[in-house]
């Protein structure tokens, strides 16, 4: 059975490119899907139909005329509702922007549609992009398309689903702390977080309507059915790293898997993986290996995880709550002397200008000690999240003590994104590729982190683990 919505983006594109498949084709065909399996899901909350079946009939009749606009060419996606989309409501799961409609695109947005792309829907976030779940007051829950009584994750959760289900040609997402590889992992997608500045940010919710600039640590980037999406889709939405003089990396390291020299770090006595997660990343470690890979499962960066996140945790909170107003700042600054959690965040939210750039400098010493780590190996394989899908949970009140169980052990809920962060505070890229399921059948995900620049080496490393380990496989409700 050939599923049209199950396609990469890539073999979608070539179709329509090749007029063997009509934009407006396409279009009715992801409208239906949508239409039948959207509600077990909640992923796709906002839908322009009329609008977007005029597009993709002007789409198909300039083909004719004067061919192709671009690589995407015809393809018809939703975007995750952080990102301003002209014409189109955009939340940010948030509702008191309930009725938001932007003017203009994110740049993202606006990059994509210069590529070919026409945009007909939203896909849901928690409010402002803050959970490893999605959920919100306004469009409600989704679910996972694996398992429906378990979060796909946050906070591109609603993009992962859509992807994994074949209700868009592709997503764009975006990620500060694990939103695109969590929730990548968790739907056995593909995500790629870009090094940060590469794609650019303007127009995402938050920091607020009508952004400007980039905030530290946040970065957009799409979520795909395979590698080579991902790839096609990152050309498309980059421009030039305006913060660095290097140029952009346009070659991979190596050309063949056992050419690559490949480092894996599966675990951490503080900041522990739970077993179906590990057991099932060490298979696939088992199963590149005899594929030809070279795997040193000892290696790491010179530094521990405990002292990455410290200073990931401190640059994110001060990133995430720049937007507090005075009043909510000086509410926080009664707390710094607290001794547990919220003293920490208070500090972290609240901290001076000279405490920001002490946390700066440090980050700038992780940063040298990953050169010397790439100096020796082309990429770092990692869990994207210490926890298979979990079950809903959602609290009345979200509080800083909020727990998740490891192990039979009760760890912080906010530290699922301590792994994505030893890289994210570097700056550094990451690419999420399917890795196999656990015994239960969830799907988890291996992220393949690279040299500053070097995205086009993560992603070439997801061909290799996607041809040896099988790449992505439809939820079973997809094939309803």
């Amino acid at each position: 059975m050939d599923i049209w919505g199950l396609r990469s983006a890539t073999e979608l594109a070539a179709s329509i490119r090749n007029r063997e498949l009509s934009s407006v084709e396409l279009f009715d065909h992801l409208l239906g899907r949508i239409e039948h399996l959207n509600p077990e899901v909640n992923a796709v909350v906002t839908i322009d139909a009329d609008r977007a079946r005029t597009e993709a009939r002007r789409l198909d009749d300039l083909l004719v005329r004067d061919g192709p606009v671009g690589p995407l060419h015809g393809l018809p996606i939703t975007v995750k509702d952080t990102l301003e989309t002209a014409g189109l409501r955009t939340t940010a799961g948030a509702e008191e922007l309930a009725e938001h409609v932007p003017a203009t695109d994110a740049a993202a947005v606006e990059l994509a549609r210069a590529a070919g792309v026409f945009v007909f829907g939203k896909t849901n976030t928690p409010p402002y992009a803050d959970d490893h779940q999605t959920y919100n007051s306004l469009f409600g829950t989704t679910n996972n398309p694996w398992d429906p009584t378990r979060t796909p994750g946050g906070s591109s959760g609603g993009s992962a689903v859509a992807v994994a289900l074949g209700f868009t040609s592709f997503e764009i997402g975006s990620d500060i702390a694990n939103s695109i590889r969590s929730p990548a992992s968790h739907c056995g997608v593909f995500g790629h977080k870009p090094t940060y500045g590469r794609v650019p940010y303007r127009g995402h919710i938050p920091p607020g309507p009508r952004a400007v600039g980039d905030p530290d640590l946040a970065v957009v980037g799409p979520l795909a059915r395979s590698a080579d999406d991902l790839a096609l889709v990152l050309e498309a939405i980059s421009q030039p790293n305006a913060r660095s003089t290097h140029p952009t990396v346009i070659e991979p390291r190596a050309t063949s898997l056992d050419a690559y020299r490949l480092a894996a770090w599966f675990d951490d006595e503080r900041y522990p993986v739970a077993p179906a997660v590990r057991d099932t990343l060490e298979s696939a470690t088992e199963e590149l290996r005899r594929a030809g890979a070279k795997v040193d499962d000892q290696a790491r960066p010179a530094f521990s995880m405990t002292e990455a996140r410290e200073v990931f945790n401190a640059l994110l909170v001060a990133v995430t709550t720049a937007r507090l107003n005075e009043e909510e700042k000086e509410q926080l600054r009664a707390q710094r002397d607290d001794p547990g959690p919220l003293g920490r965040f208070a500090r972290n939210a609240t901290m001076t200008r000279e405490e920001w750039l002490g946390y700066d400098l440090r980050r700038q010493e992780l940063r040298a000690r990953w050169d010397e780590f790439f100096q020796e190996f082309d990429a770092l394989l990692c869990p994207c999240n210490p926890l298979p899908p979990i079950p809903h949970d959602q609290p009345e009140e979200r509080t800083l003590d909020r727990k998740v169980t490891i192990d039979g052990v009760a760890y912080r809920y906010f530290d699922q994104s301590v792994w994505a962060g030893v890289s994210g505070v570097a700056y550094l890229p990451g690419t999420a590729a399917p890795a196999g399921r656990t015994r239960d059948g969830l799907p988890v995900g291996v992220e393949i982190v690279g040299p500053f620049l070097e995205d086009v080496t993560c992603i070439d490393i997801a061909r290799h683990v996607e041809r040896v380990l099988g790449g992505f496989e439809p939820p079973p409700m997809a094939l309803l």
